[in-house]
């Protein structure tokens, strides 16, 4: 049975959820609202040519594979936060074993290059 172990969980960060804005001239306009305040085991994935042009803008994604005791609201559409790192969530949640714990795929975005 696969259980996620205590000592993998090393970052604590916010897991949350998108909030529409249910006013008339509120499209497209939401927030982030703080589900929980959880521990997660953070892997970056190691380098490699993630950089793309989108829209004549280069970008560079960061991957990384998070761990989490098990819990039955993470969905998709979720963010986590770790400090000013902004992870979207953009594979999973899968079920370690049963109910050992979760693992999903982040990916958060930077622009390449220098800095403006």
């Amino acid at each position: 049975m696969i259980v996620v172990r205590p000592s993998e969980l090393d970052h604590e960060v916010r897991l949350e959820r998108p909030s529409a804005d249910e006013g008339f001239d509120g499209a497209g306009v939401g927030e982030w609202v703080l589900v929980d305040t959880i521990w997660i085991g953070l892997r970056d994935q190691l380098p490699s040519r993630s950089e793309k042009a989108d829209s004549g803008i280069t970008t560079a994604t960061r991957r990384a594979r998070v761990r989490m005791y098990w819990r039955d609201d993470v969905t998709p559409d979720m963010r986590l936060v770790l400090g000013t790192r902004i992870m979207q969530i953009v594979s999973g949640p899968a079920e370690l074993g049963r109910r050992g714990g979760l693992e999903l795929m982040v990916e958060d975005y930077s622009p390449a290059g220098n800095p403006a």
